[in-house]
């Protein structure tokens, strides 16, 4: 798959490399009318700094919800440690209660049975 990708990238580079030696033209490009603002040079030269300057335009557009983005994911990743360090506490309180109520259990004394109730192998004499 990769190296049908990279034939078609030579094709296209070769598609643009003829297209850009094919319009070598000088083209004067002017502003208004006004004389002062005429600039001369090939064609493709001036193709490529309006692509580019629409490029650069339209990642500048871009820029500041990306940037808004990045502020948001940031702030959702503290809300979400702060959510998981409250969470593990209320585990870690949990289980310390538990433990707890275990121990409590385990230290009541069970009262002992009245002797007349005990069997007699059992009976303190």
């Amino acid at each position: 798959m990769r190296v049908i990708a990279w034939f078609v990238r030579l094709a296209l580079f070769l598609v643009m490399m003829g297209f850009a030696l094919s319009n070598t033209d000088p083209i004067t490009l002017r502003f208004f009318g006004i004389p002062q603002f005429e600039w001369r040079a090939p064609f493709v030269l001036f193709l490529l700094l309006f692509f580019a300057a629409g490029a650069l335009l339209g990642v500048l557009s871009v820029f500041p919800k990306v940037i808004r983005q990045h502020r948001e994911i940031g702030r959702l990743r503290r809300e979400l440690a702060a959510a998981v360090r409250a969470e593990a506490a209320a585990r870690a309180e949990a289980a310390a209660r538990a433990e707890a109520a275990v121990r409590a259990e385990a230290a009541v004394p069970v009262p002992a049975a009245p002797d007349a109730a005990r069997p007699p192998a059992l009976r303190e004499p």
